[in-house]
């Protein structure tokens, strides 16, 4: 590599393979490089929404391929390549209407639409209350609320959302953002004394979809501002629909007042997909990609990859490369080795077992050492508990078998993951600390 710019090429090629096509051409490919600056790669986007999300969403993926080439740490940053328009009165240029509220002819989610999502038990519910929201948006399912694990299709629903009223209503002011980027923009205009903006923005939309809500539990005044956003754009009919990786009751941070409006809507969950959804979506990746797999390929996937769909269409992707650079479709023994890069299944038990242990001396501020020890302080017994009952909800492990890393007999254990249960119904801050690991880990394993 001769260049920063085949460096970042070697960055993209891990990076595409970790998000689907769409993704990658969405958000990814558009990063044009400009210069490496102290420790800093800096890039050239055409859009300020556009910034926020790739940010948000894949900055650190893009940090972590540089750290795998280079070997070394570095941080990014995104430079945007039009003028901010005129602010003064709450302006907002032409351009940048059409940029946040993204034309049909040049939209990005046009892939994501409700006829290539596979419905299975897993997501019907939540499958029909968005197509309900779509058809009628403003007045049945106000506001939606669809929540569940990463990578299980919350976005591709919204998207779909997104696609269907716009068909329906080409004319529409529909805005896509994160809690992010909500967040940061309100930050942003708030110490630029330019929330005017950020008000005709948000409150004049027909409709407003925000992926991960859960990030506005952050700041009090984000929480202020959107409870005021919300009332308005409801009271006016206009559609509301959110996601989030918990329920409200499950966001610890989350005003009660939010929280209640949350609620009064629809909430729809979605769980992973069953072992006959995951054969249809391996199927229909296979015939996006050209790619043809025996029976026993598809259901030896479809056994071991059981909680993310992103990572079964990952496996293919990485199969449609192999059959590019061999000639030939895998072998059985080759798409084995695919699944271990993917799901780390070759890791040792006891370094996951340690990998969550350190997990939860993080969450819960205890040390690893005092997790494994026999102190009886309220907080360590907490914690030792959550981490019996995570290694329980992950591993394979008997109850005998998790005792022994421990030093403690079968019944010590059983009684644990009770309490460790008992405590996450009664606490929802303390419920949502322990779910949150074990979705880092069913996810791909907390690094």
């Amino acid at each position: 590599m001769d260049t920063f710019n085949d460096i970042w090429k070697e960055v993209l090629a891990i990076c595409k393979n970790q998000v689907s096509d769409v993704m990658y051409n969405m958000w990814l490919s558009p990063l044009e490089f400009v210069k490496f600056e102290n420790d800093t790669v800096i890039f050239l986007i055409g859009a300020e929404f556009k910034k926020s999300i790739i940010l948000d969403k894949f900055g650190q993926m893009i940090r972590d391929g540089f750290e795998q080439i280079l070997g070394f740490p570095v941080e990014i940053d995104i430079l945007v390549d039009k003028t901010l328009g005129d602010l003064k009165n709450g302006g907002v240029t032409e351009q940048e209407k059409k940029e946040e509220h993204i034309p049909e002819k040049a939209n990005p989610f046009a892939a994501f639409t409700f006829d290539n999502f596979i419905v299975g038990k897993s997501n019907s519910f939540a499958y029909n209350m968005a197509l309900g929201v779509a058809e009628e948006p403003g007045t049945k399912y106000n506001p939606l609320l669809t929540y569940g694990k990463s990578g299980l299709g919350k976005t591709h629903l919204m998207f779909a959302i997104y696609n269907r009223m716009k068909r329906d209503n080409p004319d529409a002011i529909i805005i896509y953002t994160t809690g992010e980027s909500f967040f940061n923009e309100l930050i942003e205009c708030i110490t630029k004394k330019n929330t005017i903006v950020f008000h005709n923005k948000y409150r004049n939309a027909d409709a407003l979809l925000i992926d991960d809500i859960q990030y506005i539990q952050r700041g009090d005044a984000v929480q202020e501002e959107f409870f005021h956003t919300f009332n308005i754009l409801q009271q006016a009919g206009k559609q509301i629909v959110m996601t989030s990786d918990v329920p409200p009751k499950e966001m610890p941070g989350l005003h009660e007042r939010l929280r209640t409006r949350f609620e009064s809507g629809v909430l729809a969950d979605i769980l992973p997909p069953d072992i006959d959804m995951r054969k249809a979506i391996i199927k229909r990746k296979c015939s996006q990609l050209g790619v043809t797999l025996s029976e026993a390929v598809t259901d030896f996937i479809a056994q071991k990859i059981k909680s993310n769909v992103r990572q079964l269409e990952g496996t293919v992707k990485k199969i449609e490369a192999m059959t590019k650079v061999y000639g030939s479709s895998p072998t059985l023994e080759q798409v084995q080795d695919i699944i271990k890069d993917i799901t780390n299944e070759n890791e040792p038990v006891s370094v996951t077992i340690d990998k969550i242990i350190d997990s939860v001396s993080n969450a819960f501020g205890v040390t690893s050492s005092d997790i494994r020890s026999d102190k009886r302080q309220a907080e360590i017994t907490q914690a030792r508990q959550a981490a019996m009952y995570i290694i329980k909800e992950i591993t394979d492990l008997t109850l005998k078998d998790i005792g022994g890393y421990f030093g403690k007999n079968h019944a010590t254990v059983v009684h644990s993951v009770k309490q460790c249960k008992e405590k996450m119904e009664e606490n929802a801050s303390y419920k949502s600390t322990v779910n949150n690991i074990v979705r880092d880990f069913q996810d791909g394993g907390s690094k």
